[in-house]
This record gives structure tokens, sequence and C-alpha cells, in this order.
């Protein structure tokens, strides 16, 4: 038996070695081989550079009960101050944003030949408010596509671009886009447009590389509207799109803490409006009977005319 277990404390040890460590053996005059580290534990880079998006730089109002003893006296009774999440996101991707519209896409510096092929894929992702979801999946494989467009470099044409829902007035205001998420294929410097919801494509690398290798998005017609680019009434939604860009500057540099504070009081005001009870209605009334006219005595006798006696026959009565 003890030779048995000799030999299963042999094996139980050998299950320890890594194998790169066996070879057919070495030979006279033979170099030595130098000991090359595992896949495994080669360190990887990361391929993707990326950046963090999220609330930004707070204010001295926002960061005094957003963070320290106030934000977790706060958490305890359920009310969150602490400003939205974080969202990491390529940083190859350009952000396009209200300010930087007209100088990347718009004004582009482009021969007449390379406006002629240019294209934009954008998405229009909502992420950053919702870090799981259909939008985060949308954004995945956005950032997937646009690294297998690298590898295979046959869309020098297209450019991707990121559109943060959450932080944008003006442009979605002007494409009348009221949620997310959207893929966008741009061209003529803005003025085509072709809208995709996300359930309108099979959302996969290869796919979407395909779309844009073949210009499958041509199929489908541009968005034509009076209200749209070279609409009739384009200066309408060019308006609404300056109006509420001001609103969201103005609501901006409200603090976040005032701003939740103001809507849920302004939320419960109007929720004990909806279901204030209604006044008591008072008993209405009996309506007053109306008085009869006294009934006349069975005894009386109505006068007439037939019962009228005449002067002559009261007077030949009298003579017999």
């Amino acid at each position: 038996m003890r030779p048995l277990a000799y030999v299963a404390s042999f094996l139980s040890l050998t299950g320890l070695v890594n194998a790169q460590y066996f070879s057919a053996g070495w030979t006279p005059g033979q170099p030595v081989p130098s000991q090359t580290p595992s896949p495994a534990n080669v360190p990887h880079s990361p391929s993707t550079p990326a950046t963090q998006h999220g609330p930004g730089k707070m204010s001295f109002l926002d960061s005094l009960v957003t963070v320290g003893p106030l934000a977790a006296v706060s958490s305890l009774i359920g009310l969150n101050l602490t400003g939205g999440p974080s969202v990491t996101w390529d940083a190859r991707i350009p952000i396009i944003t209200d300010e930087n519209y007209a100088e990347i896409i718009v004004n582009e510096a482009l021969t007449a030949e390379e406006e002629e092929e240019r294209v934009w894929f954008l998405i229009i992702t909502v992420t950053a408010g919702q870090p799981e979801g259909v939008s985060k999946f949308v954004d995945d494989v956005f950032d997937a596509t646009y690294n297998y467009t690298l590898e295979k470099g046959e869309l020098p044409h297209v450019r991707f671009g990121r559109i943060d829902y959450l932080n944008v007035t003006s442009i979605t205001t002007k494409w009348a886009v009221w949620s997310a998420p959207y893929l966008v294929v741009l061209k003529d410097r803005g003025q085509t447009l072709r809208f995709y919801k996300a359930g309108q494509i099979r959302l996969t690398d290869e796919i979407l590389h395909q779309f844009l290798k073949e210009k499958a998005w041509s199929i489908k017609e541009p968005w034509k509207s009076i209200y749209g680019p070279g609409g009739e009434r384009e200066y309408i939604l060019d308006y609404l799109a300056q109006f509420l860009s001001k609103v969201y500057g103005a609501l901006v540099r409200v603090p976040k803490w005032l701003m939740y504070t103001m809507s849920g009081g302004l939320a419960t005001f109007f929720i004990n409006f909806l279901h204030k009870p209604s006044p008591p209605q008072s008993a209405a009334k009996p309506a007053p009977k109306p008085v009869s006219a006294p009934a006349a005595p069975e005894h009386a006798v109505v006068p007439s005319a037939t019962n009228t006696p005449q002067k002559g026959s009261t007077k030949r009565k009298g003579k017999k």
C-alpha cells in the first residue's frame, strides 16, 4: 500500500506543474531556451480608450448636500441627492453637443467630392441616465461596430458620433426627436436625415458594418417634413429650439438638490389637488306643496240662471 501512496503523491504534485515546462528535452550544443510568459500572464492593454461621462463638476451648493453627512442622512430616508450616474464611453467617438454640432458637422472642412461621400453615423443615447437597459445595449453594439469598421478599414468616408439625449436640447428639438435611443444616418451637412429606432435594425457589429458598407440606409426615404431641414416651417422648430435651450441653460444652474425639492413639492401639491375630496353637498329641501283652494260645502247651492225665478210667474202665483 505504501508504494501506491508514493505514486498518488507524485501524481498530485505533477498536476501543479505548468505544462510549458515539459518539452522534448535538451541536447548538447542547443541554446538554452528562455522562458516565455504564458498568454494568461501577459497583461492586456485596453484597445479602446474610454472616457467617463456623468454629472460633471458639482457646484458648492450641490457638494454641500450630495456628499458627507447630509447625503448619508438623506439616503436613510430614501432621498437620493447624489445626481445622475456616470457612464464610460469610447473617447475616440466624438460627443456631438449643441455647441459643437455646427463646427464638427455643418461646417466640416471638405472638398466637393468628400462632401458628396461623407456619411455621419450617429447614436442618440440615454445611457447617461439609464446605465442598464436597451440604450446601454445599443451603445455597446455601436462601439463594437466602430471597432469592427476600423479593423476592416473599408469605410473611410463614414464618421461616427454620439449624442447624449440628456445633455442636448437644440439638436433633438430641430429633429423632432422626443425619445431615445435612435440611430441616425446624416448626410449633406445635416440636411438629409434618416432615423432608425433601436428595434428596426438587427443590432450586431457585422450587420451594422454591412448596413453602412452597402449603403442599405439609402433604401429608406429621408425625413421630409415642412418642419424639417429645408421645410417651409423649419423656422418654427428653430425658434422652439432656441427657447428651450435658454430654459435648459437656466435650469441647469439651479442646484440639483433644490430642483429635486421643488419638483417633489410641486408633485405633492398636484397629487393632493387631484385627490382632494369634493365638498359635502347640503341635503335638498323638499319642494313646498301647492296651496289648494278650500273645498265648497256640500249644502251650498250655487246660483244659476235656471234657478232664478221670473217676476211674471211670481205675480201669477200671488193672484191665485
